[in-house]
């Protein structure tokens, strides 16, 4: 069943030391895009993190967040002095050259680099822990992009139905069609048959029937109905697939409105093109 590319996903997962968060958002993309928000205490992570969406996901756009917090009974966070120190003196001398110096609060020393230490975990017990964590909300996301894939799913295969339905609607209709394109091309050759070939008239009356034959377009749009209902139900990501047979779809289409000789198939080409989109639309956001 196809997946959307559109999902939401959050999961915290807790420790002896404290708790990692990781919030997940995705939405359409031609490939796969993963974007990193995450404490410089757990970057060396991001390659295997890349590499198991990757093993996960297709397609999307994906922004990542994680977040630690320690526990405050375990030694929460503490300030390095000596470097606050270091910082403070430096503003200090820079200050001196200034005119009209900004001032500076504590609050402001403790945002710089270095400044705030957090609780020391061992970098393997952590890294583990946040792979840990993403693989859960990853799964969290796939489970809420399958979701709402069921659901496009189900908008698709209503439209299928439609299209369906308005091929039935030429085909019953298409031999009362052609048999009064023949009649209309007889009542206005009339007045010359004496001075028509009555072989040739019928061989272009052959001719001009064959090129109004949209039986081969009603089959292929048949076929195309049919490949985009296993592409549905294939496990496999099918958005790819799906975008292309909705080229296919519409091309037939177009072709059967080249060839309306009435009003009918004329509107039905609209109707199918309308359809067509409609579905276009929602396989956008399919994986």
């Amino acid at each position: 069943m196809p997946r959307s590319m559109t999902a939401f996903a959050r999961h915290t997962i807790d420790y002896p030391w404290g708790a990692i968060s990781c919030e997940l958002r995705s939405v359409n993309s031609r490939y796969l895009e993963t974007h990193f928000r995450m404490p410089d205490t757990v970057r060396a992570s991001e390659m295997a993190l890349r590499e198991l969406a990757r093993q996960k996901l297709t397609r999307g756009k994906l922004d990542i967040s994680l977040s630690l917090a320690y526990n405050q009974g375990e030694g929460g966070i503490s300030a390095d002095l000596q470097v606050a120190q270091q910082y403070l003196k430096l503003a200090e001398q820079l200050a001196a050259n200034m005119a009209n110096p900004a001032p500076l609060s504590a609050l402001d020393i403790l945002r710089w680099p270095g400044v705030i230490k957090e609780q020391q975990v061992e970098a393997e017990q952590l890294l583990a822990a946040v792979k840990e964590t993403f693989a859960a909300t990853v799964e969290q996301l796939i489970a809420a992009r399958q979701r709402e894939g069921d659901k496009l799913a189900e908008l698709i295969e209503q439209r299928l139905v439609a299209i369906g339905e308005q091929l039935q609607l030429v085909r019953s209709e298409l031999p009362s069609i052609l048999d009064q394109q023949r009649q209309r091309l007889r009542s206005k050759l009339a007045e010359f048959a004496a001075e028509l070939d009555q072989q040739r008239l019928e061989q272009e009356m052959v001719i001009i029937a064959n090129r109004a034959d949209v039986d081969e377009e009603l089959d292929r749009l048949d076929t195309h109905i049919a490949e985009i209902r296993r592409a549905l139900a294939d496990k496999k990501p099918s958005g790819r697939r799906l975008d292309f047979l909705m080229q296919e779809l519409n091309r037939e289409a177009n072709t059967l409105g080249s060839k309306s000789l009435a009003s009918l198939t004329t509107q039905v080409s609209v109707e199918l093109k309308v359809l067509i989109e409609q579905m276009r639309e929602q396989i956008q956001n399919i994986e």
